[in-house]
């Protein structure tokens, strides 16, 4: 509670910190989602060119399976992300009617990337058995395309509250004359789209190889667990070291263009050169470090490639103009957190890829296997902890440099945003819970078509057409149980 009380300033309304827990909180539980809602049709549709192109039955099983979890994904999705645009405007009604002329239009880019996902993969999943292969998979390749447009205008709106730009304000103070193009493309834009781009296929890559991998550990060693967790890890472990680099960009850019930030991320307190690098550790008011591991000169090296590079300290603007003690730390470790699972990350794709340059086959080790199916939920943590130093690092504003989150803030009581806090938990809870509900159905359904199919060798799931229509039914049995494993959201998964 000490820590908690430690966020907000003696003069913020009370009503700060329930809005801001309430976002918080929100944010945190939809971008779990966020990754498969971005990457997973790229890496759905690559499985689906592939059994196109060899007549890979065990390719089309999965791809149409993974297509069944995308629509799931993608329902649970546009929930939380609806209760999310509705909070910007409840939550911070400051931010929006001064503001939102300004750089609304990012969300208004996201509604329509929603409007089209959704339409198209509605198409993906009924053209199954219905449509020529060719036409279903080409009806299928926008859909990468739909979901980087979803993510183009959320970026687009974050990086704006980073650096704004694309207007002029009134002797009111009031933003007029707005450029619209300035407003989306500024200097932050394409620093934090291409990072979290590359992060949602990374992310996205792990996870869905993660759960192949411990099926790999649980004994099933088969081609269709094998190909499962090829396709997307390699996807993943190539895109890795990409990321790796786009990571150091972007801290280079913040250094740069939000250098008060950038010294709470590496809490450093005065501005110096030949400044220390600390691997975690804790920032206390007076400017003292305690705990974790000091590098000499490291972080002068890391900004500016020299140890007399320098690194402007939080003390350079007013108190009131930078994150505290407590928020610097907070930021401070959730990128510390963000970089160790990266190069942590970087090293599993790095033993993949000489595995297989060497020896042209999967590694056998169970470390290996381990380690991939943890992979997962590390990249997830990482997404994680890259929004909370995004948005704790840019305290106190919310509009840096021109509007604060205080000034933002709803003028609902406190007691009534507690409240809704709490009821919004409980729904989460209810969403996600049917959610893995229905991912484990979805699995014990693929399951057992698989076990039923392996009885009649001949007769596996896709194996009779992937398109085209359904093998006859046995006489004696029912339509339902003689086509378990091949309904369109049927065949295999997990």
């Amino acid at each position: 509670m000490h820590t908690t009380l430690q966020l907000l300033a003696a003069d913020d309304p009370a009503q700060m910190l329930p809005a801001r827990e309430l976002m918080a909180f929100t944010l945190a539980s939809h971008i779990i989602l966020v990754p498969m809602g971005v990457a997973l049709p790229l890496i759905t549709l690559v499985m689906h060119h592939r059994g196109l192109r060899r007549n890979d039955a065990t390719a089309l099983l999965l791809a149409r399976r993974w297509s069944a979890v995308m629509a799931v994904q993608f329902a649970i999705g546009v929930v939380t992300g609806t209760v999310l645009s509705f909070e910007f405007g409840l939550l911070w009604p400051g931010l929006m009617g001064k503001w939102g002329d300004v750089f609304g239009i990012g969300f208004g880019v996201e509604a329509w990337a929603f409007f089209l996902e959704a339409v198209l993969i509605a198409i993906y999943l009924y053209g199954w058995r219905r449509l020529k292969p060719r036409t279903h998979f080409l009806l299928g390749l926008p859909l990468p395309a739909t979901a980087l447009l979803g993510a183009f205008g959320i970026l687009a709106a974050n990086s704006w509250m980073n650096t704004p730009q694309g207007f002029t304000l009134d002797s009111q103070g009031n933003p007029v004359d707005v450029n619209v193009w300035k407003a989306i493309f500024t200097p932050m834009f394409g620093p934090q789209y291409w990072h979290f781009v590359v992060a949602m296929l990374v992310t996205a890559g792990y996870v869905v190889a993660g759960v192949y991998a411990v099926g790999w550990l649980r004994g099933r060693r088969d081609r269709y667990h094998r190909l499962g967790f090829t396709v997307p890890f390699t996807l993943a472990a190539v895109a890795t070291p990409v990321q790796f680099m786009l990571g150091d960009s972007i801290a280079r850019q913040v250094f740069q263009k939000q250098p008060v930030k950038f010294a709470a991320m590496e809490i450093v307190w005065e501005t110096d050169t030949h400044v220390p690098e600390y691997l975690f550790g804790r920032l206390h008011p007076d400017g003292t470090v305690s705990g974790g591991i000091k590098v000499p000169q490291l972080d002068s090296i890391l900004a500016g490639f020299s140890p007399a590079t320098k690194v402007t300290g939080l003390t350079s603007v007013p108190a009131s103009d930078r994150p505290n003690a407590t928020q610097a730390t907070i930021a401070h470790w959730a990128f510390d957190i963000m970089v160790v699972i990266g190069s942590l990350l970087l090293l599993l794709a790095l033993w993949y890829g000489l595995v297989w340059l060497r020896r042209r086959r999967l590694p056998r080790s169970k470390w290996f296997y381990r380690s991939a199916a943890c992979a997962g939920v590390g990249s997830v943590i990482a997404v994680e902890c890259g929004w909370i130093t995004t948005e704790v690092g840019r305290q106190p504003w919310i509009v840096y440099q021109n509007m604060r989150v205080a000034e933002a803030v709803t003028s609902t009581r406190s007691t009534t945003l507690w409240i809704m806090f709490g009821l919004v938990v409980v729904v989460y809870v209810a969403i996600f819970g049917a959610f893995l509900t229905v991912l484990l159905k979805l699995r014990d359904r693929w399951r057992l078509a698989d076990e039923q199919a392996d009885g009649r060798p001949g007769e596996a799931p896709e194996a009779v057409t992937p398109y085209g229509p359904r093998p006859p039914v046995p006489a004696g049995d029912s339509p339902s149980s003689g086509d378990s494993g091949s309904t369109p959201s049927g065949g295999g998964g997990t």
